[in-house]
């Protein structure tokens, strides 16, 4: 039972065959995430359909807390990749009593795969009609058991609101931090990041590193470029002069650029720049007018288009939820007005 009110609760669905990396993940993660009073804001539990110990892929096996039950009062229901889920393509092949498991989620509640618990969703018919993502190994056989749905192979996770789908490994970390972020604001989240000592931010559109060569240190050329931009971005930062101080062509640089960071020089700039609008919502009283010149944006309506696309809020909204670093209302981001 939760705490609080406030908390939120995690319900991890384990199945036979589950991967331990993944399984761990969500408890690792929201597990870290506390109020500035250091109270838990979440409360996760993990379960099987009946509540018994699941084998895992590694040689040894897991028990649970609970069972299918748990999902019922779950905010968010979090399926991690078991070893079998690829043989999983239709809703008679789920395990036994995972569909009516899956049944028992609350129509509010979030759904969340990681990696190859995307099959799962899929088979339910959860993702019928919607973007979703899956590890890039599986992303062909992936797309061709389940035409219904638009599959992003190319992306760390996806959300489309209800529905959450995250890519293979690592991705997952990306995801459940985004859910953070969306939950209580980027500074509970970049916490919990230090906490963990992982990256505080890869945007879910970045690409999975799909079989591409390590750079080595003479060719991994615009990160300097990058450390440069980002101590300017409350200024106009041209692609030739980005291109100019990493000493590349313009055209160089841009295929550089996006075969170390997965996104174009213009992408990378946006995101930082809303990301630090963000942080300065949180944290200071500046007039949204003041943030929007210190993130480079030039216009207050400048910067509300970027963050309605970014987060579907306004700057006002946003700072009303996020004061301080936690939401006010116990609401996300995507559910302020």
């Amino acid at each position: 039972m939760r705490k609080n009110r406030a908390m939120r609760r995690i319900a991890v669905l384990a199945v036979d065959g589950v991967v331990p990396f993944e399984l761990g993940i969500p408890a690792k993660l929201f597990g870290a995430a506390t109020d500035l009073a250091g109270q838990p804001l979440y409360e996760v539990v993990a379960c099987s359909v009946d509540g018994a110990p699941v084998t895992t892929a590694a040689d040894f096996s897991v028990a649970v807390g609970q069972d299918a039950a748990a999902l019922a009062t779950a905010d968010t229901v979090i399926v991690p990749p078991a070893v079998d889920m690829p043989k999983i393509t239709s809703r008679d092949l789920l395990p036994p009593g995972l569909a009516d498991a899956i049944d028992r989620i609350p129509p509010g509640a979030r759904i969340v795969s990681l990696c190859l618990g995307s099959y799962v969703l899929a088979s339910a018919g959860l993702l019928d009609g919607l973007a979703a993502t899956t590890h890039w190994h599986e992303a062909a056989d992936f797309q061709r058991a389940f035409p219904a749905v638009e599959l992003r192979p190319d992306v760390l996770f996806v959300d489309t609101g209800r529905i959450l789908t995250s890519a293979g490994a690592a991705a997952a970390v990306d995801l459940c931090l985004h859910l953070i972020r969306l939950d209580h604001g980027s500074g509970v989240a970049n916490r919990v990041a230090r906490a963990c000592v992982v990256p505080p931010w890869r945007d879910g559109g970045q690409a999975q590193y799909v079989e591409r060569p390590v750079p080595t240190p003479s060719d991994a050329g615009t990160a300097p470029a990058r450390e440069w931009a980002l101590g300017r971005l409350d200024q106009p930062l041209r692609l030739d002069e980005l291109a100019a101080h990493a000493g590349m062509s313009r055209r160089t640089f841009t295929r550089r650029f996006r075969a170390e960071v997965g996104l174009s020089p213009g992408e990378w700039l946006t995101r930082e720049r809303v990301d630090l609008a963000r942080h300065l919502l949180e944290h200071t009283d500046l007039p949204v007018e003041r943030i929007a010149g210190r993130c480079g944006f030039g216009t207050a309506a400048a910067l509300r288009q970027q963050l309605r696309d970014a987060v579907a809020v306004s700057p006002s909204s946003y700072r009303r939820t996020f004061r301080g670093g936690l939401p006010h209302s116990g609401q996300g981001a995507g559910a302020a007005k």
